[in-house]
């Protein structure tokens, strides 16, 4: 993402979805995927110095179990660094409040690859999704496009910010004319509702495939609507 200047301020380059962590940390059970490399703080400072970029958001990770012990210890180190946390329904307000103090915009649902999907409907996940709003957080929301419908509807009823990651996946065959594509290009048109143009990598199309779905993007909501992220450390794509 980048700013539009005013005046005189400088223009501001940030990467909106990097991982952040080190090998020493333990794996959740059940973790998709082994990385095969990390990405420290330390390392990664420097790295946005020498690329112009001048602030990052950590993406919260589902492979580790830490209780984003690292994520707030890089953020109270790092002014130029926020970041979504991965939380339960039931986490206390005061907690969530002290995470926010420390740098955390935000939660991450990574419920791509999930056998069941848990339901927003529920107490729990209400009262979650009122906080967050109360705390002026997003969901950073990481799903299949054909599990997108039915979830972005309650997070929206919600009045829950969304932040849909990685093009919002659009079908490799049909892009975003199917359901879960519609219902995406149809939420980016509210207020609430914005995508990543992240990981296009994964989404194993070629480069020109990959510009139309950006060119779709941008004519649908246009580019304040739009983040820029560079998915580093490619975690799973080695």
């Amino acid at each position: 993402m980048t700013t539009t200047p005013t005046g005189d301020a400088p223009q501001l380059l940030v990467d909106t979805h990097v991982h952040l962590f080190s090998n020493t940390l333990p794996l959740a059970p059940g973790a998709w995927t082994r990385p095969h490399t990390d990405l420290t703080t330390e390392a990664f400072l420097p790295m946005m110095t020498a690329h112009g970029v001048s602030h990052a958001v950590i993406s919260a990770m589902s492979l580790l179990d830490d209780a984003n012990t690292y994520t707030l210890t890089a953020l109270r180190s790092h002014p130029h660094l926020r970041a979504t946390v991965d939380v339960p329904p039931g986490t206390p307000f005061a907690d969530l409040a002290e995470m926010k103090s420390s740098g955390v915009v935000g939660i991450r649902l990574q419920w791509r690859r999930r056998p069941h999907l848990p339901d927003l409907t529920t107490r729990d996940y209400r009262t979650l999704l009122r906080q967050i709003t109360d705390l002026n957080w997003h969901v950073e929301l990481n799903i299949e496009s054909a599990r997108l419908p039915p979830v972005l509807h309650a997070l929206l009823t919600a009045g829950t910010k969304v932040v849909v990651d990685h093009f919002g996946d659009p079908h490799p065959a049909t892009g975003y004319n199917n359901p879960g594509g519609k219902a995406l290009l149809n939420a980016l048109t509210t207020a609430h509702v914005w995508t990543k143009l992240s990981a296009g990598y994964r989404l194993r199309v070629p480069p020109t495939t990959l510009a139309t779905y950006a060119t779709t993007l941008l004519q649908t909501a246009g580019p304040t609507k739009l983040f820029w992220g560079s998915d580093a450390p490619f975690i799973g794509a080695p």
